[in-house]
């Protein structure tokens, strides 16, 4: 967002030659009319409220003398919309004061004018790559441990008991069922079992599988001959659960 044309189109291009896709605008108001536009066609039904009306960028370079509604203002509702989107804030004031000012209403970085090109680049992908690893760190942590009823896998141990009593698996029955475990309903295939398991160059017989599988069941279930926890979807493969 940059009122000035030359400054503006020098950026935009400057971003697209570096392979970010880039939305220019000339005024603040503009600015948060692209972001609704786009968060119109992409919003979900069931996001809040306060979120639902803006769009989600991966960048905003924001300057923050905008004619109609200024940096700061865009800056401003932004945060208060609760979007996280890192903001770079380019300005010609390079007081501390004005530094401070932008940085607390939310600009994740502040570039004073003039600048260099590699070095808005540069500052362009360090806010990415941090916002990347934030995002990561809200993931959900991987379970450690997988439970389906009485049965127990325990991922960092490498073993598994049922109703507390420790089984004895071989490596392989140890990692079908953890893939059967990780992934509860969704049917497998021989072939994928084998790709999975066995590996992308295993050129043995597919019956391999439902010999494990058979194996794997006189270990995990109270009847193999009537398994409730993985059973056989006839002429697709195997489901657990």
């Amino acid at each position: 967002m940059e009122d000035d044309d030359t400054i503006r189109e020098t950026i935009s291009e400057a971003l697209e030659l570096e392979g970010f896709r880039v939305t220019p605008c000339a005024n603040g108001r503009d600015a948060l009319k692209q972001l609704q536009t786009q968060a119109g066609r992409n919003a979900a039904a069931t996001d809040p409220p306060e979120t639902s009306d803006m769009a989600t960028f991966d960048l905003v370079v924001l300057d923050l003398m905008l004619p109609g509604l200024g940096g700061l203002e865009v800056c401003r509702s932004l945060r208060e919309a609760r979007q996280a989107v890192p903001i770079l804030i380019l300005s010609a004031r390079d007081s501390e004061t004005d530094r401070v000012l932008g940085l607390e209403v939310g600009a994740d970085d502040y570039l004073t004018k003039p600048f260099g090109i590699l070095e808005l680049v540069a500052r362009c992908r360090a806010l990415l790559r941090r916002s990347r690893l934030q995002e990561q760190q809200r993931l959900p942590a991987v379970a450690h441990v997988l439970e389906h009823h009485d049965l127990c896998l325990y991922r960092e141990e490498c073993r598994v008991t049922l109703a507390g009593v420790p089984l004895n698996l071989s490596p392989k029955e140890y990692r079908l069922l953890e893939l059967f475990m990780q992934h509860r309903r969704q049917v497998w295939s021989r072939d994928k079992l084998l790709e999975k398991i066995w590996g992308e160059d295993y050129i043995g017989d597919s019956k391999t599988v439902d010999v494990h599988i058979r194996w794997l069941r006189e270990k995990i279930e109270r009847n193999p001959s009537a398994p409730e926890h993985l059973v056989t979807v006839r002429g697709f493969g195997y489901r657990f659960g």
